[in-house]
């Protein structure tokens, strides 16, 4: 059995910058288990796996693996697929994905690709030792996702700086930990983060789409429901925010780095 995948850099109109992801696009279901070897082999932070939905349409079903664990909601490997079904395949007009987290939605626009996803709901939390203490600075305040912990610090330069413990950092959420602040060294940029995930093998993700569905509730509300975004790691990345009611659109670019075969 042989099958063709692509690697696509998102959240960015460079390659060899933003969050890597493997795409496959497949004829029908695959086995879980295939699934996960897969995504271990390719070792990037997502491996996405989408075949033709049974509903009419352009609707495609879609799931997401790390190399560890599937996982219920990511931005970045959902704008890789819609790319690699627009630039690949042919596909136009709205793409409707069924996944874990419900229909999802990737439309072309100026600008890349928009993706439609949920936003999430954020319960503030109390600052604890443990938290600065795994992060290695002050927490201002701290908030709880769905899946993510929220740690907001003074500064961009704290964000940028930020060495953590990801000993620390694994016993503060079971997925990962956001840490953001207003960005203030950036007239461009409104705010900036950096998403720690060492439970599901992530030590830092370059740039996390789902985490700004989360991002979105947390900062909305204070600095209004458009924000530019920049998740500041090592390879980087940005992307529009755009808070729409009960869903949050996140607009991004992604680039084709490379095209093969997996063989078995």
């Amino acid at each position: 059995m042989s099958q063709s995948f692509h690697q696509v850099d998102a959240f960015t109109d460079q390659p060899f910058q933003g969050n890597p992801a493997a795409v496959l696009v497949l004829d029908e279901p695959a086995d879980p288990a295939w699934m996960q070897s897969v995504a271990l082999e390719m070792n990037l932070s997502e491996t996405a796996f989408c075949h033709p939905s049974s509903r009419t349409g352009q609707e495609w079903d879609l799931r997401w693996f790390t190399p560890t664990a599937e996982v219920d909601l990511c931005g970045h490997a959902t704008l890789a697929t819609a790319h690699v079904l627009v630039e690949e395949h042919g596909v136009d007009g709205e793409i409707g994905f069924h996944t874990r987290s419900g229909r999802l939605t990737a439309t072309s626009v100026d600008g890349g690709i928009r993706l439609d996803f949920p936003v999430d709901a954020v319960n503030v939390l109390p600052v604890s030792a443990k938290m600065s203490e795994a992060l290695g600075l002050s927490v201002v305040d701290a908030g709880m996702g769905a899946t993510d912990l929220v740690l907001e610090v003074g500064t961009a330069a704290d964000v940028r700086g930020c060495d953590p413990d990801l000993r620390l950092v694994a016993g503060l959420a079971d997925r990962g930990v956001v840490v953001t602040a207003q960005c203030d060294d950036r007239d461009d940029i409104d705010i900036v983060s950096r998403v720690f995930a060492p439970n599901v093998g992530i030590p830092e993700d370059p740039v996390t789409g789902s985490a700004h569905t989360t991002l979105a509730a947390w900062w909305a509300p204070r600095l209004g429901p458009e924000l530019r975004a920049e998740q500041a790691s090592v390879r980087g990345g940005e992307l529009d925010v755009r808070l729409v009611g009960e869903r949050v659109h996140l607009t991004g670019c992604a680039v084709t780095v490379a095209r093969g075969m997996l063989l078995t």
